[in-house]
C-alpha cells in the first residue's frame, strides 16, 4: 500500500519542508511500496473568499520544487484550470483532478496530454461508474496512468457519508484506488479552524473500513500542528500521530492482501 501525504496547502518553505523530513522517516522505517508528497498551492474551492488559498503557482512551485530536491519524493497537487497543466506538469509528477470538476472536460484531457500520473477526485455528486466515463477521458489522449481516489458523497446538508461499495466500483475500472481519509471527515460550510469543521474521530474507523476493502493507497493530510493549519485545521492529522495509525492500517492490509 502507498501513501499520499503532506500539508492541504502550502503555507511556507519552513512547513513543508518539517513535513517532507517527518514523511522521509516514516518511508524508511514502515513497509509502504511509496511515499508521495502533496500539497496545493492553489485552492480555489475555499466556502469563503476571506479565507487562505495559498501561495499560488509560482511560490508554490518553487516550493515543491525543493521538497523534491532535499527528499526525493515523487510530487502531487491539484490544479484548477487547463491552462495550469502544462507549467505544474514541469514540477509535479502526479496531478490532481480535485472532486467538483472531475467531469470537466477540458481541464481533465488538458492534465492528461502532460502525460503525468492524473489522480481523478471521484465526485461528490456522481456514481462510482461515472468514473469510467472520466478515465475514458484520460484515455483519449493515450495516457493510462490513472488514480482513482475515493473520498465520499454529499446530500446536500454540508457532511459526506463514505459508502464501501465505491471502493468495489472504482476497482472494477481497473486503475489504483486510493482513500482519502482526511478530506472524507470534512465538514463542509463550516470553517476549517472551527472544532466543528472536521469529524476527526472517525477518521480510523474509516480508514481501517477502506484498508479491508483492498484498496491500493491512502491520502492522509498531515500538518505539524493542525489546529494552526490555514486550510482543513478541524480534519488534518498530526505528524505525531500519522506513523502510529499508518502501522495499525498496514497490519490490517497485510492481512487482506495475503488471501
Amino acid at each position: 500500500m502507498f501513501l499520499i501525504s503532506g500539508p492541504c496547502v502550502i503555507e511556507s518553505l519552513d512547513t513543508a519542508l518539517r513535513v517532507a523530513d517527518h514523511l522521509a522517516g516514516i518511508r524508511e522505517r514502515l513497509p509502504l511500496s511509496e511515499v508521495i508528497y502533496k500539497s496545493s498551492f492553489q485552492k480555489d474551492n475555499r466556502s469563503s473568499v476571506d479565507y487562505y488559498m495559498g501561495p499560488g503557482i509560482d511560490v508554490g512551485l518553487r516550493i515543491l520544487s525543493e521538497v523534491k530536491r532535499q527528499y526525493g519524493f515523487r510530487l502531487l497537487t491539484d490544479i484548477h484550470y487547463p491552462d495550469q497543466a502544462k507549467p505544474v506538469a514541469e514540477v509535479v509528477d502526479i496531478l490532481q483532478i480535485p472532486a467538483y470538476l472531475c467531469m470537466q472536460t477540458t481541464l481533465v484531457v488538458e492534465a492528461a496530454r502532460t502525460g503525468r500520473t492524473i489522480n481523478l477526485k471521484h465526485g461528490q455528486m456522481v456514481a462510482p461508474s461515472t468514473m469510467a466515463k472520466v478515465c475514458a477521458k484520460v484515455e483519449s489522449t493515450g495516457n493510462r496512468d490513472i488514480i482513482l481516489t475515493e473520498r465520499g458523497y454529499t446530500f446536500g446538508y454540508n457532511d459526506l457519508v463514505v459508502d464501501p461499495r465505491a471502493f468495489y466500483e472504482l476497482k472494477q475500472i481497473g486503475y489504483p484506488v486510493v482513500f482519502d481519509a482526511t478530506h472524507s471527515i470534512r465538514k463542509y460550510g463550516i470553517p476549517s479552524a472551527d472544532p466543528a469543521g472536521g469529524a476527526r474521530q472517525y477518521l480510523e474507523t474509516l480508514a481501517r473500513a477502506a484498508v479491508a476493502t483492498g484498496i491500493d493507497g491512502l491520502f492522509i493530510e498531515a500538518h505539524p500542528c493542525p489546529s494552526e493549519a490555514l486550510c482543513d485545521a478541524a480534519s488534518q492529522l498530526s505528524l505525531e500521530e500519522l506513523e502510529p495509525m499508518l502501522e495499525r492500517l498496514l497490519k490490517i492490509d497485510a492481512v487482506v492482501k495475503g488471501f
